[in-house]
């Protein structure tokens, strides 16, 4: 639509400019408590559903070590949050005990909360890929070093827009917390898919120090020196993909992903990019629309000899 609206050129598409961002889920912040007291609520009522009745389910208990430990949290008394949470651990690991030895034929939706929770018995403060949301697994922690949020739960998603109009044409999810560098050429991929052209030169920041592209593509690494002056003017629009991705959180919903799994999550980057173009085009067309009615009213004024386009002639 960009082309055809003259919102781009279709020399445009061969400059990109990348970069990676991150994509929120749409979860509470995770505590250890009360994942806990979360799982065993629904691993005991899912065990209630096939059939599986048990004598100690803790859900009285559950709920008080939760808010205990989220009041020891909050007065800084970190060994009596500890304690709280070793308990409700301990408790969860009965739950799961207990329904594996009463349980004869487990139906598809109780093998999913027993390995759910499984997974989160099993995990510890230093392991990797760890479970941040009962209703998500599929989160990942991310540091990407900012002051106001040093970690963010969700997905790394890749963004590339054109260097000259700043038109996305390229937003994709890439789960496995990879590194910058390694998401060049699936992105690349999904230009070249998008809009036909495969682009020639790709402008990134330094985080894709050391990174080639399989498809022959240039990629140029900021603070790049000995360069013509046309590849250094080229530079200067490497900071325009920023406010792109500004506008995409504020306006077009990407700092919350609502919707389900991982492919929810990529449905999502998706949709914010078109939202984003839609609204540019839109913004084309509109100034495109005041001109031609300026135009059309200065024509009517001059032909009618008219002062004032509100005043008619005597």
């Amino acid at each position: 639509m960009a082309p055809k609206a003259g919102v781009i050129k279709r020399r445009s598409l061969e400059p990109v400019v990348r970069d990676t961002t991150m994509q929120p889920k749409a979860i509470a912040h995770p505590a250890d408590g009360r994942l806990f007291n979360g799982a065993s609520e629904q691993f005991v009522d899912t065990a209630k559903d096939a059939g599986i009745e048990r004598s100690q389910s803790y859900a009285r208990l559950g709920k008080h070590g939760e808010h205990k430990a989220a009041c020891y949290a909050h007065a800084t008394q970190f060994q009596r949050m500890r304690r709280e949470i070793r308990q409700l651990r301990t408790w969860l690991g009965r739950v799961i005990r207990d329904v594996q030895h009463k349980a004869q034929a487990m139906p598809e939706a109780l093998k999913t909360k027993l390995e759910i929770a499984r997974r989160l018995h099993a995990q510890r403060r230093e392991d990797k890929h760890k479970l941040y949301a009962l209703h998500a697994p599929e989160v990942e922690c991310l540091a990407k070093g900012k002051a106001r949020t040093p970690y963010e739960f969700g997905v790394k998603v890749s963004v590339a827009v054109t260097a000259k109009e700043g038109l996305v044409v390229g937003m994709r999810s890439m789960p496995g917390n990879l590194c910058d560098g390694h998401t060049v050429d699936r992105q690349l991929e999904q230009v070249e898919i998008l809009t036909d052209v495969r682009p020639k030169i790709a402008v990134v920041d330094r985080g894709y120090r050391g990174a080639h592209a399989a498809c022959g593509t240039r990629l140029l690494v900021s603070h790049t020196r000995r360069l013509p002056r046309s590849l250094k003017k080229l530079f200067k629009r490497r900071q325009a993909i920023e406010p792109v991705i500004g506008h995409m959180k504020t306006d077009g919903l990407l700092n919350h992903d609502w919707l389900k799994g991982a492919l929810g999550g990529a449905m999502h980057a998706l949709l914010c990019g078109a939202g984003y173009n839609l609204r540019m085009i839109l913004a084309h067309l509109r100034v495109l629309y005041c001109a031609l009615a300026a135009r059309i009213t200065l024509a009517i004024m001059l032909t009618t000899g008219a002062t004032s386009p509100h005043r008619a002639p005597a």
